[in-house]
């Protein structure tokens, strides 16, 4: 006899607890099967001891007692003569992609840490694969717990988001992560769920944003029971949640899922909103939105996918506003980024495709009279609905870096990444990167000059941030200035861009970059895309008075084999040129930018105690729990940052107490 069909909420394995009561609430979509039971290590794998009830709208359910959290599950689906075993389609954890789902309770996870996301024009992204970032095992993919001993490296680099990879289950142990097996999952080679909270948790503490990467386009098409998961199909087609005809194929197979039936929609739905309020990610980038929305680069529209894109982003600020949530369609489609409310899918930014082809291009050809000014002045002031925040730029990407065309440093020479010309003309890129309207992002090991291709079982070598220390430090200044952390460069991250000189014969750009713009606000950034440094050369200037020179990427502290060519203050004097009122004399090295500014630059505040955990202005009993909580792990009490909590961070602690 089935189970009553269970009158709580929730699809999936839910724990529950009532008065005198235990157990788990277990819940499917699986509208063509006859009968569905749950069987684990709870019952012996007994596929007869708990039917679920048939709750007529395709879902099947019931509660069993007793069981728990940490138990195994699987759903024993009959249709007709076929039977078999399926992991849950929102199974929250699993043993492998080739295992068994294990049941999850959310509340095991005691969050340390509150957290508000900078404003996004603020924001200063980092792409992460958590497998590839850092590995210290030979041969054992990076995981969250070893992702967390190079947080400091971020918070010292500048970084306040993080925009991770995908990190749902796929098969076997290294991925992109592109290729989902059980979306709800966390992968298991990288942690558990309770890992991946600790992960953001101490982001958080650190002042760092996490994003994270979902793939709807798309599912598996491995190790995945979803498909035909109760046994009904068309034709070839993948059953009920996969379109079965014309709309399953995509590039990377047919398993495109279906959007027109409202319980796959909520799937995905719930999906996304699951990360944004339970783990808590400050947003999430939507991977290959234009094959949602369409079958493929040229191909049949599908409305249903338009509007599962709006009724997420819908949900998103209804539920979690304040979270940004990122397309990547790759098609210039300024619909991408309006309001529902217009028409327009409702993503508040996108991956810019207009940024890095241009800038790219223009570095890593090999000569310089190719290089287009012009190019590269387009590619600057490409907008979005004339909002810096809708476009995320970079010169390097996990697809940037891979499919055939490797890190930039390569790109330029190939058998020399290290050279001068390689640092001279990646660095440029990234100078460009963190002055240019939009949000920045840097690829993983961009800031220490790694190079070759990505691959997700290549670690980064950390070797280099010593080898490479000179490029760090640049990328560390670049950022700092464009968080205007000197209260002197405010404009680096204004909605306003002019780029108001340009010498294609030189190969000489200059922007004004302001927010409300006057002292400490107006910013003018000058490239010399060139091997010619150049001395004595005027540019205008959008005030008169005294120009600061506060970055120069000639500078011997970015390479010792640099020139150290001058970049002088200069005067604002009232020769009108470049279409501004004034003008003023500037030198420039080879391949190097300058920014100026006329405000005062002061260091910022000094960082607080790093034993005052919980950043309450204190070191107190809270921090000691905080550390204590985590003893013999990483992460938050690891004062020291040894790579464990241990008697040593204690010392430090007790020492500062009452500080």
């Amino acid at each position: 006899m089935a189970l009553p069909p269970s009158t709580r909420p929730g699809v999936g394995a839910i724990p529950y607890t009532a008065t005198g009561q235990y157990g788990t609430t277990f819940r499917v979509f699986a509208p063509f099967a006859d009968s569905v039971a749950v069987g684990g290590t709870f019952n012996g794998w007994n596929s007869t001891q708990y039917p679920l009830g048939n709750e007529y709208n395709g879902y099947w359910s019931g509660d069993v007692p007793f069981v728990t959290a940490g138990q195994r599950y699987k759903f024993f689906v009959k249709r007709g003569t076929n039977s078999a075993w399926r992991n849950d389609p929102r199974a929250r954890d699993l043993t492998s992609s080739v295992g068994d789902s294990v049941i999850y309770n959310p509340a095991s996870y005691t969050w340390q840490h509150q957290f508000t996301m900078p404003q996004w024009r603020k924001l200063v992204m980092y792409e992460m694969h958590p497998g590839a970032f850092f590995a210290p095992t030979a041969g054992v993919p990076g995981n969250f717990a070893s992702a967390r001993q190079k947080l400091q490296h971020l918070q010292d680099l500048g970084i306040n988001a993080i925009a991770l990879m995908p990190i749902n289950e796929f098969p076997g142990d290294y991925s992109w992560g592109y290729n989902a097996s059980y979306p709800y999952s966390v992968e298991t080679a990288y942690g558990t769920p309770n890992d991946l909270k600790g992960f953001i948790d101490d982001s958080h503490s650190r002042g760092i944003g996490v994003m994270g990467d979902v793939v709807f386009n798309h599912l598996g098409p491995s190790d995945m029971d979803l498909w035909r998961f109760d046994h009904w199909y068309s034709g070839t087609g993948g059953g009920s949640y996969f379109f079965n005809d014309f709309r399953a194929s995509t590039p990377w197979g047919n398993t495109r899922p279906d959007y027109t039936r409202n319980e796959v929609r909520t799937f995905i739905k719930d999906n996304c909103l699951m990360w944004l309020d339970e783990f808590r990610m400050d947003g999430l980038r939507m991977d290959g939105t234009k094959y949602i929305r369409r079958t493929d680069q040229f191909g049949v529209d599908i409305p249903e996918g338009w509007s599962l894109l709006q009724w997420i982003n819908d949900s998103v600020n209804a539920t979690q506003p304040g979270k940004l949530m990122i397309a990547e369609d790759m098609d210039l489609n300024q619909w991408i980024g309006k309001t529902t409310g217009e028409g327009g899918a409702g993503f508040d930014s996108q991956w810019d495709s207009a940024f890095f082809p241009s800038i790219r291009g223009n570095l890593i050809t090999q000569n310089d009279s190719d290089r287009n000014m012009y190019a590269v002045k387009d590619a600057i002031l490409y907008s979005y609905n004339g909002q810096i925040e809708q476009r995320i730029i970079y010169t390097e990407s996990h697809d940037e870096v891979a499919n055939g065309k490797q890190r930039m440093p390569s790109e330029i020479w190939a058998s020399n990444p290290g050279s001068w010309y390689a640092r001279k003309r990646s660095m440029l890129g990234g100078a460009i990167v963190m002055t240019s309207p939009g949000i920045p992002m840097l690829f993983q090991g961009q800031e220490f000059l790694e190079d070759g291709w990505f691959q997700d079982n290549d670690p980064l070598d950390w070797s280099k941030a010593t080898t490479y220390a000179t490029t760090l430090r640049h990328y560390t200044d670049l950022i700092k200035l464009r968080k205007n952390a000197f209260s002197c460069t405010e404009g680096l991250s204004g909605q306003n861009t002019n780029v108001f000189h340009l010498n294609n014969t030189n190969k000489v750009i200059g922007m004004h970059r302001w927010q409300a713009g006057g002292v400490g606000d107006d910013v003018v950034v000058i490239f010399n895309f060139s091997t010619n440094p150049i001395s004595n050369y005027r540019v205008g200037f959008p005030r008169s008075g005294l120009w600061r020179c506060v970055f120069n990427g000639d500078w011997t502290g970015y390479g010792s084999d640099y020139a150290n060519h001058p970049c002088f203050d200069t005067e604002g004097n009232g020769l009108p040129w470049d279409g501004l009122g004034q003008s003023g004399l500037i030198s420039l090295g080879a391949y190097s930018c300058a920014i100026f500014t006329q405000g005062t630059c002061t260091d910022p505040p000094p960082p607080g105690n790093p034993a005052d955990l919980d950043s309450s202005g204190t070191v107190d009993g809270a921090d000691l729990g905080i550390l204590l909580g985590n003893w013999s792990g990483s992460g938050s009490g690891d004062i020291n940052e040894s790579g464990i909590v241990d008697g040593a961070d204690l010392g430090m602690l007790l020492s500062a107490w009452g500080s």
